[in-house]
């Protein structure tokens, strides 16, 4: 299980550099809080900046961010359903690469963030935006291989079919990894009924990268209402430390030993509270 921080870092060796404390005390050029992206975004109107080389003890280091939110237009797929609103985007990835190469980030790992598709009742249509995303990542993917790769959407609201649409995206788009949000319409991803999803995960070898919404799932209504955005900066973290608990004590790790999940936001509360926890 790993603990998701906002960038995942390998030496030119191969070996994963050993917590971020040491990471950011070793970085050499710029401040360290200038090199994080948490999230892909625009830089308009400025000239392309040189492509920052991040370094550790004098060696150079592939960074990878593996939190990077993007959207696809999937318009023609949802018209005059309810959904049509959520997918007239722009995904503005070309403006991504500028800040990318300013901040010193090698490679994306795209993901697509919301989850609303999850309320899709017919499973032709929830198969169908899956497949639209996964499909519009993947020609993006192709045509800037050497910095994004695509993490699979898949329809947890059908756990079958969940597992056959990551097959497909792995083996026929080249997807790596899959993202899911904290719960699926209220429901625990640790309920036997999920297995076959979690099944197919662990048996392809595929990370698993999971991004809360705000645990809307356990927390009573209006509880983060008022200043703050209590919701992202505590609602967030808090879903994501009672998904990963769900998933150890509801025994889904003991069932699918090979699974490999990726809790977002430096994996909420659960590694601060780990010896509690156990």
């Amino acid at each position: 299980m790993y603990s998701g921080v906002e960038f995942d870092s390998i030496s030119a060796e191969g070996q994963a550099v050993p917590n971020r404390r040491d990471f950011f005390k070793s970085i050499t050029g710029a401040a360290a809080g200038a090199y994080v992206i948490g999230r892909g975004g625009a830089v308009l109107g400025q000239a392309p900046p040189a492509r920052r080389q991040v370094s550790i003890a004098g060696r150079r280091v592939r960074v990878i961010d593996v939190h990077a939110h993007c959207d696809m237009p999937i318009g023609d797929v949802v018209k005059g359903t309810p959904f049509e609103d959520q997918a007239n985007v722009d995904p503005e990835l070309e403006e991504r690469i500028p800040l990318m190469d300013k901040q010193g980030v090698d490679l994306q790992a795209l993901s697509i963030n919301g989850f609303w598709w999850y309320e899709a009742k017919d499973r032709g249509l929830a198969r169908a935006i899956c497949n639209a995303q996964n499909e519009g990542l993947a020609k993006w993917v192709r045509a800037h291989p050497d910095r994004f790769v695509a993490m699979a959407s898949v329809p947890l609201q059908f756990p079958d079919l969940a597992a056959g649409v990551l097959q497909d995206a792995v083996t026929r788009l080249g997807a790596k990894g899959v993202t899911l949000g904290g719960h699926v319409n209220g429901e625990d991803l640790s309920l036997p009924k999920f297995d076959p999803f979690w099944a197919k995960a662990a048996e392809m070898n595929e990370l698993v990268f999971m991004h809360p919404g705000g645990s809307e799932n356990i927390i009573r209504d209006n509880a983060f209402r008022g200043r703050g955005a209590l919701g992202n900066i505590m609602g967030n973290p808090l879903e994501t430390t009672y998904f990963l608990s769900r998933l150890i004590f509801d025994g889904v790790f003991d069932r699918h030993p090979r699974l490999k999940v990726c809790g977002a936001h430096a994996g909420g509360y659960l590694p601060s509270y780990f010896g509690r926890t156990e």
